[in-house]
């Protein structure tokens, strides 16, 4: 549905720290270890939205909320009209579109338009 939080992402210097952090915070497990890829999957909760976690390439840190909606573009242009920024869009294969934004307030979060069409593992699964 339109607005709900689908997805959210942990920028991480030290993967394997960070990893370590959020298992023994709140009990999360990973799809794979730190050295095994750069980007590794979670659920929330084991119910709630897919999170991942990243090598974040430089200081960038703060959770990145992705929000469903229906209609990208519209989303888009919307961010904008309200002051936002859109820093960069693009195609998730299989499963949609995402666009990395920035609200007024200099905080990062994400649109995600799921296209039902899709055959992949998406943000839901």
């Amino acid at each position: 549905m339109a607005g709900d939080l689908i997805h959210f992402e942990i920028p991480a210097g030290d993967h394997a720290r960070a990893q370590r952090f959020w298992s023994e915070l709140l009990g999360w497990s990973w799809n794979a270890t730190p050295q095994e890829q750069p980007y590794t999957m979670t659920r929330a909760g084991g119910e709630g939205p897919a999170g991942g976690m990243y090598r974040a390439p430089t200081d960038e840190r703060g959770l990145i909320p992705y929000f469903s909606v229906e209609d990208l573009e519209a989303a888009t242009a919307r961010v904008a009209e309200l002051g936002g920024t859109v820093r960069d869009t693009g195609d998730v294969p299989g499963t949609g579109r995402f666009a990395h934004c920035v609200d007024t307030e200099g905080n990062p979060f994400s649109l995600f338009w799921i296209d039902p069409a899709g055959h992949g593992t998406g943000p839901r699964d």
